[in-house]
């Protein structure tokens, strides 16, 4: 099944873009997965069994990363083009 994920983080420190940035190109650097990006927020867009461990891997590896932070996710089911 085709999904679409809005992804927002917001790491809790003075230096937030760097996280974010960090984030983004991990995400780029997989295969199987669409990926948009805005001011606001990054979308990601393919199949679910393809798109969720990439996602659960990359939230993992921001955490370790910065202990303080937060992810707002929407998880859309079968996305309208």
């Amino acid at each position: 099944m085709q999904i679409a994920v809005d992804i927002s983080l917001y790491p809790l420190d003075e230096d937030f873009v760097p996280p974010i940035k960090d984030v983004i190109e991990r995400l780029k650097s997989h295969d199987g997965i669409e990926i948009e990006t805005n001011r606001m927020s990054t979308q990601l867009r393919g199949d679910f069994d393809t798109v969720m461990p990439i996602l659960n891997a990359e939230i993992c590896t921001t955490f370790e990363n910065n202990p303080h932070a937060v992810f707002a996710i929407k998880i859309i089911n079968n996305p309208v083009n």
